[in-house]
């Protein structure tokens, strides 16, 4: 999916004095699995709030919002990998 680019800052990525416009899945991604319910304004019910999951000994759980927000969003989920070591993978995209 193109959308606007955020830089490292979480602020608008300017170049050459224009907004960046390219893929955005990996950045949607992210800010869904960092942002806390209520974070977003527009839909404050929208968030994974991964650091709510930081104790919990099921990853199931976790596993299950990643993909419940994920299809909210409009990505196809094919896989989501939570290991012991924490590394999480996700197989995720927006479907075209």
């Amino acid at each position: 999916m193109k959308g606007i680019i955020l830089n490292e800052n979480m602020t608008l990525k300017i170049v050459n004095g224009s907004m960046v416009i390219d893929d955005n899945t990996y950045q949607n991604q992210k800010l869904l699995l960092l942002a806390e319910k209520g974070e977003f304004k527009n839909r404050p019910m929208r968030g994974v709030g991964t650091r709510r999951f930081l104790e919990t000994e099921n990853p199931d759980e976790l596993a299950r919002e990643i993909r419940t927000e994920f299809i909210t969003d409009g990505m196809t989920v094919k896989t989501i990998n939570i290991p012991k070591n924490g590394q999480l993978t996700i197989d995720a995209y927006y479907d075209n």
